[in-house]
């Protein structure tokens, strides 16, 4: 096995791990909303914070609610989106960054995707008490955080990067590349057997 499908074994194996913690973080949050928040709304800090259950059967701010079809079939491109790119993306270690926040916006709408499946509604427990913010969970917070990060990175931070690894088009490139590392002593070697 060459040395760059090691790297992106580990690679891919570290942010799997990643995108299981995240999810896990969000349905250990959800779970407490459902049995501890829902007894009882849980100040926080004072006029501030507060864990507030509620069963959201829409998207943001109860939007589009009970259409589940649409939730599905939107989650489902984002994910293959974010799958495909994740998948183009170079493993050179400057673009784990990138690599982190399509992980933690899929978990994101894994997280949401998982409660609608199970329940038809998804938890949302944090309020924002003190600007009366819509109640929103960590699945939320997971996409808003990644999808404003994704667009600061991509217009300041890569923005003049090759964010895509190009692939060779056939063998013939491999050859002709492995031609030009080749030293002139070499090339002479070659051309003298030829």
């Amino acid at each position: 096995m060459n040395n760059l499908k090691k790297i992106g074994m580990k690679t891919h194996a570290i942010f799997a791990a990643v995108f299981i913690l995240l999810i896990a973080i969000d349905r250990i949050t959800k779970q407490y909303a459902a049995t501890q928040v829902i007894k009882g709304d849980v100040t926080i800090w004072d006029g501030v914070l507060k864990f507030k259950y509620l069963e959201n059967r829409g998207a943001a701010w109860g939007l589009f609610e009970n259409a589940f079809w649409l939730f599905y079939i939107v989650t489902f491109i984002v994910i293959i989106i974010m799958a495909y790119m994740y998948s183009k993306i170079s493993f050179d270690k400057k673009f784990h960054f990138l690599r982190f926040l399509l992980i933690m916006l899929c978990a994101g709408a894994v997280g949401n995707f998982i409660d609608r499946a199970l329940y038809k509604y998804v938890i949302d427990f944090i309020y924002i008490e003190f600007i009366d913010f819509p109640v929103f969970n960590v699945a939320d917070i997971y996409v808003t955080v990644s999808v404003l990060l994704l667009v600061f990175a991509l217009f300041f931070i890569y923005n003049k990067e090759p964010l895509f690894e190009a692939k060779k088009e056939s063998q013939n490139d491999e050859n002709i590349d492995s031609v030009d590392k080749m030293s002139d002593s070499e090339k002479e070697e070659n051309n003298d057997e030829l």
